[in-house]
């Protein structure tokens, strides 16, 4: 039996389609692609007449919180809020508990991951033992073990020549650093950016020097070492400036930016609600222009979530709470109302940044294309759906976010991972 998705919209970056066709799907990959695919009687139909068609979301940026944090989110549930957002791709950040830095819990995450088969769980690896930023974790083994990726996300290394051995180790083995980038040095205890918003609530405050900073440092050590540099959850105006120069310069960098960062600024800040506690923080106007700025022309060319999650609990001790803000169910639609509706960037460019750009960045080549013969993961997004986000909608295990009630345009209505309907 086939799998046909009829009618629909396909938008596919690397061969730049956009028209009406029909997508055949035979067990996980893609048979065929065309205009009036006729159905036998035992082909499933899926009628896709107008929505779009895009390859799987790929999201390099979540928190699943397995092993060890797992009253905020686990494998399964994570799976579940990435099958609602279209997501069938994410990459799981290593600061877990323990931290994810062996062989072994890599295999331990892969193994749930294709265990729930929702979405390809693909496990990211510490740069350091502990995310101490003392020692190398063991890179050569997790590589071995599949890593996409490694990072010390949730902080810095702030130990450059560490740094620069894990840069050179991973360079050789092609695979990405993605980095996040914090002066712990200057952040003294800030909470928020820091500005007359920070003043005004009497919270201490997180200049943009605090990411700029590292950003600068890491691009000059990628370019010393051939790495490939990734840049997580640009936040501030001079990060569009780095990006653009480094690209200029030839070095290998790209960077993303999250919803919250290209949707927010600090002036939307509600004093008390820790759902606006975010790290790096929502920042000003000007700054998110930069940001929105840098997608339109394709300086940033991953938007990516930094799902978060913690508990209800937690989140209710305002700004004394710990940062983060979950976003895999509803990236997709803030992406379309905020973005393509804002005539900020295409269709194409939307399918660009949340699925093939972050395939190519990863090397991962059967995905993010819906060409014949690619893995069938497959996102079918409603363009004119309208609904209010609530939090008690979502999938995953928490839910926090500042978005209770907010009206978006765009609505992932089935997601395929596989050739496998996971979510309708």
């Amino acid at each position: 039996m086939s799998l046909i998705i009829k009618n629909g919209r396909v938008i596919n970056p690397p061969t730049n389609t956009d028209e009406i066709l029909d997508i055949k799907i035979d067990g996980n990959s893609i048979s065929a692609l065309s205009a009036g695919i006729v159905p036998v009687f035992s082909d499933e139909v899926i009628d896709a007449k107008g929505c779009m068609v895009f390859p799987g979301f790929i999201d390099m940026h979540v928190h699943f919180r397995d092993p060890g944090q797992t009253a905020k989110e686990d494998i399964e549930t994570g799976s579940k809020a990435a099958a609602r957002g279209g997501v069938t791709t994410v990459l799981a950040m290593p600061n877990t508990k323990p931290v994810v830095d062996n062989p072994k819990l890599v295999k331990y995450v892969h193994d749930k991951g294709k265990a729930v088969g929702l979405t390809r769980v693909l496990q990211v690896g510490s740069v350091t033992k502990g995310m101490e930023g003392k020692e190398l974790s063991d890179l050569e083994g997790m590589i071995k073990e599949g890593i996409p990726a490694i990072s010390e996300d949730g902080k810095s290394v702030m130990d450059s020549g560490v740094y620069r051995e894990a840069m050179k180790i991973v360079a050789k083995a092609d695979i990405p650093v993605l980095a996040h980038c914090e002066d712990i040095n200057l952040v003294q205890g800030g909470v928020m950016n820091m500005g007359a918003k920070s003043d005004s609530m009497g919270e201490k405050g997180i200049s943009n020097a605090v990411e700029n900073i590292i950003e600068a440092r890491d691009v000059m050590l990628a370019g010393e070492t051939g790495a490939t540099l990734h840049l997580c959850h640009c936040s501030t105006k001079e990060s569009y400036d780095i990006v653009k120069e480094a690209k200029a310069r030839g070095i290998k960098v790209s960077g993303e930016v999250c919803p919250h960062h290209f949707t927010l600024t600090e002036e939307d800040i509600v004093p008390g609600d820790g759902n606006y506690k975010m790290n790096p923080p929502v920042r000003t106007a000007e700054d998110r222009q930069a940001l929105r700025k840098g997608l339109s022309e394709g300086v940033f060319e991953v938007i990516s979530t930094d799902h978060a999650p913690h508990t209800a609990e937690e989140k209710a001790k305002g700004f004394a709470s710990p940062f983060g803000i979950v976003g895999l169910e509803t990236s997709a639609s803030f992406t379309y109302t905020e973005l393509v509706l804002g005539g900020i960037i295409s269709p194409m460019q939307m399918a660009a940044y949340m699925s093939s750009n972050p395939a190519r960045i990863l090397g991962l080549n059967d995905l993010g294309d819906l060409s014949v013969g690619k893995t069938a993961d497959i996102t079918i997004f409603d363009p004119n759906a309208e609904y209010e986000i609530h939090a008690a909608d979502f999938a995953g295990k928490s839910k926090n976010m500042p978005y209770e009630g907010r009206k978006v345009t765009g609505k992932v209505v089935t997601t395929i991972f596989g050739g496998k309907v996971v979510y309708k």
